[in-house]
Order: C-alpha cells, then structure tokens, then sequence
C-alpha cells in the first residue's frame, strides 16, 4: 500500500469536494465552494492511498497566533489506516514551522482529538472572535452542538 502526503493544486478541487460531500449533506462538515477552496488551496494537506484521494485537511489562519483546523475528512473505506491522525499531525507541524502559537479544532470527535493533545475549551474562550463569521453558514447555527479544542504550539 503506498500513502502520500501532498499539498493540492486546483485541479484536485473536484476530487475533494466529491469526497467530503456526504459530511457536508448531513452538517458535520461546512461547505467550501470551489472559489473558496482555490482561494484557500495552499492551507490544504491531501493524503492519497495507492494513487486516490483518500483525505484532506486544511489548516487554516486566523491570526499570528491561531490557527485551525479544518474540514478534516477521511473516505469510509480508508479509515482505520491512521490517516486522520497523521493529517491532523502534518497541521500541527505546519503550525510549528509557521510560528503560530495555538491550533483549534471545532469537532464532534472529541476523543480523536484529545488523543493528539488538544483540550477542551468553552465556545466563549475562542481567541479570535472572528472565527464566528463560518458560524453563521452552518446547518446548525445558531445551536452548536461542536465541542471547541485547542492545541497549544
């Protein structure tokens, strides 16, 4: 089995959103238009296995100091081979190398990431208010049922 890691290029965009499209129906993920992902394409990690898209992530910057992740996603019939583990680690590396201080991840998978060494926070303890603006597109806005996490770098 051959796994690869690798920054996207616009063209991968289709392939993405193909694969995240049922989290997005059913709220768990929030959409992100073609222009948005091309806009955001260099915060992306791509993980192919055996030469198919099998997951992505993105890592996302609020600020200097915070960053978080996002769109976390792994197709059903690759999990269990660690790759959501492994792309949320690639995200904390880059967050490393780019002098941020803090990762934040708003989930419904608590126990994943609390195994990577993310806490727990209140949604009101959330640096960078501005984060909120993503809120307000979401299925479940205005009742947020998402658990808010950080990682401090």
């Amino acid at each position: 089995m051959e796994i690869e890691f690798f920054k996207p290029t616009v063209e991968h965009i289709g392939k993405m959103q193909e694969l995240v499209k049922e989290e997005v129906d059913n709220g768990t993920i929030l959409l992100r238009t073609e222009d948005e992902m091309a806009n955001t394409i260099r915060s992306y990690t791509v993980v192919k296995v055996d030469g198919k898209i099998a997951g992505f992530t993105a890592l996302h910057i609020h600020s200097a100091r915070l960053s978080e992740v996002r769109s976390l996603v792994v197709a059903k019939n690759f999990r269990g081979l660690k790759l959501g583990k492994k792309l949320v680690e690639a995200c904390i590396e880059e967050g490393i190398k780019l002098g941020l201080k803090q990762i934040l991840s708003l989930t419904y998978q608590k126990g994943f990431f609390e195994a990577l060494g993310f806490d727990e926070i209140e949604k009101d303890q959330i640096p960078e208010h501005k984060i909120w603006a993503d809120c307000i597109r979401c299925k479940h806005f205005p009742k947020c049922d998402e658990i808010a996490m950080v990682y401090d770098l």
